[in-house]
């Protein structure tokens, strides 16, 4: 348990090694999905002041979709399409640091005050790319910090375009 919580804390400070760790660590699987899970829970806990139980459960739901989502396009995006000559990864290895990278998405827990659910998602969200952007880099032997950018924004705006409709057809107002 104090290895999980280490690695969580010290991938939410983006220390390189730790991504390069989790990638090369094929037991912590279940840590990272166990992230991603915890933080999609923090996500549906903030957004219980916006619809009650149904926030909850909706909000738990669709930030564990949209994880995978975008999880799955990165890869596609990041290791099959846009390579470096050095990039060599296995889906489950970008996927072990992409849920470490969800860990500030514990934030989302404090959406549940009053008044601050917004800026508690944002942070949340901005951490979690800038996370995302460091395990990215780490995890496909990316040289530079912009090319994974690149790669993680890009899967975002494809996550948002596929979950958008999604949302209003089953949950927006």
């Amino acid at each position: 348990m104090a290895q999980f919580v280490d690695r969580m804390i010290r991938a939410g400070k983006l220390e390189a090694r730790r991504y390069e760790e989790v990638e090369a660590d094929t037991s912590a699987m279940g840590q990272a999905l166990g992230v991603v899970l915890l933080s999609s829970i923090a996500a549906g806990i903030g957004y219980v002041v916006q619809g009650g139980l149904a926030g909850l459960v909706m909000g738990t739901v669709a930030a564990l979709l949209g994880w995978y989502v975008w999880a799955s396009i990165t890869y596609i995006i990041g290791a099959k399409l846009l390579p470096m000559p050095q990039t060599s990864t296995s889906h489950s290895a970008l996927v072990r640091t992409l849920g470490f990278a969800s860990a500030p998405g514990l934030l989302r827990v404090f959406g549940v005050l009053p008044g601050i659910t917004g800026i508690a998602f944002l942070v949340a969200a901005v951490w979690m790319l800038m996370a995302t952007v460091m395990a990215v880099r780490q995890a496909l032997d990316y040289t530079s910090t912009t090319r994974a950018g690149g790669v993680c924004v890009v899967g975002w705006l494809v996550q948002v375009l596929i979950m958008l409709p999604l949302f209003v057809l089953f949950g927006g107002d």
